[in-house]
């Protein structure tokens, strides 16, 4: 079934909040240190840079009443920043990114990336619908990954900065065309981000298509909830509510098996320290769970992370029936992020909804086919707080 679900209810602003062309929406304090500071919730957009081909680039910089900073650019609806306070209300960037345009256009493992048409993978590069199969271009081996050669993530996206409501939103649109690395129809885009006071950072995706085609959106955010005051996210207390996880053949090609995790490394359904039991994998975490059903309602908790050293806690929400939790064992120390930091050996962790990977191929799993006049919807949110 594809996903339609409607935006899920959050919290309304502060009544009385006056609001000037999407700057200021309303006012709050903050302490860094022994100082406070005011804030106000709004929208900031400023130059990023420019593609090869002269294309200029925005950054767009989200602001609640707390404080929080989400940082996004409608370079392949990248999340490039996401800033939130510790427990003694110190603030710190949860995520791997860069500070320019140019470092995200010299290649990099799509940090922060929105992913499409299909995330993870799709065995051997096709699928067939109709009796017809379609050939994608293969980037992963003999399969296709994250939409391609050049997916979502390597596309300019039109931004359009919505009026105040539930908070701070920046709505970006994409049209891919008919053939786009192998895919039929064209595919009509549109992925909103909303900044809550809440310190809910909420990501709605919507699509459309003129032809039956598959369609599995996510977004790629590396999180390092110590903000890079640890080595390594290994410590971080994670816990996921799936009883089964998707079992994968050698060349990373789902087998069709749910698997229980119970008796196993990935069995997170209790919250457990990342590190704690990686050595009983060939590698690192680079695994895809079912999750459990949601119970009357469409959205629910997926999983929860904590780092003990900050205090930051990070929950997640989604209508996605899969997540996907991956530790960064390909980085090696000499990617330069944010303030030139070295994003070294699990400097960072995946936790990304989505459908099941390979689906198109799977007749067990659920189907991600979209088809003339449907609407595909799907919810993601990132809640963060502290304890």
């Amino acid at each position: 079934m594809n996903t339609r679900f409607g935006r899920t209810p959050l919290l309304s602003l502060l009544v009385g909040c006056a609001t000037v062309w999407l700057s200021v929406a309303c006012s709050g304090e903050i302490r860094t240190g022994t100082t406070k500071r005011t804030v106000t919730s709004h929208i900031r957009k400023s130059v990023f840079g420019q593609t090869a081909d002269g294309t200029t680039v925005h950054l767009f910089t989200l602001t609640n009443t707390n404080g929080m900073v989400v940082k996004i650019t409608n370079f392949g609806a990248t999340l490039t920043s996401i800033v939130v306070p510790d427990k003694n209300r110190i603030p710190g960037d949860v995520v791997l990114g860069f500070d320019s345009l140019s470092r995200y256009l010299s290649g990099q493992p799509y940090l922060g990336a929105l992913i499409g048409r299909y995330s993870s993978f799709l065995g051997h590069g096709r699928f067939s619908i109709d009796g017809k199969t379609y050939q994608l271009a293969t980037n992963a081996g003999t399969n296709h990954l994250h939409g391609g050669i050049k997916g979502f993530d390597k596309k300019v996206w039109q931004a359009e900065e919505r009026p105040p409501g539930n908070g701070s939103s920046l709505q970006l649109t994409y049209r891919s065309p008919d053939g786009e690395e192998g895919y039929p129809g064209n595919l009509d885009c549109k992925v909103t981000f909303t900044l809550t006071d809440q310190n809910e950072l909420q990501i709605d995706y919507e699509a459309r298509t003129d032809q039956t085609t598959p369609v599995n959106l996510t977004h790629h955010a590396y999180f390092d909830l110590s903000a890079g005051a640890a080595p390594t996210i290994l410590h971080h207390e994670l816990q996921i509510n799936a009883d089964h996880f998707v079992v994968m053949d050698p060349k990373m090609v789902p087998t069709g098996e749910l698997r229980a995790v119970k008796n196993t490394p990935l069995d997170f359904r209790k919250a457990t320290t990342i590190g704690s039991r990686m050595e009983q994998l060939p590698g690192a975490y680079d695994h895809n769970y079912r999750l459990n059903p949601p119970k009357n309602k469409p959205i629910r908790l997926a999983a929860s992370a904590f780092e003990p050293l900050s205090g930051r806690y990070l929950e997640v929400f989604t209508t996605e029936a899969g997540l996907e939790l991956a530790t960064s064992n390909w980085l090696n120390g000499k990617l330069k992020g944010k303030a030139n930091r070295s994003y070294a050996k699990q400097s960072g962790f995946l936790l990304y909804p989505q459908h099941l990977p390979d689906s198109p191929n799977q007749p067990s799993f659920p189907s991600t086919l979209l088809k003339p006049g449907e609407v595909y919807h799907q919810t993601t949110i990132y809640k963060f707080s502290t304890k």
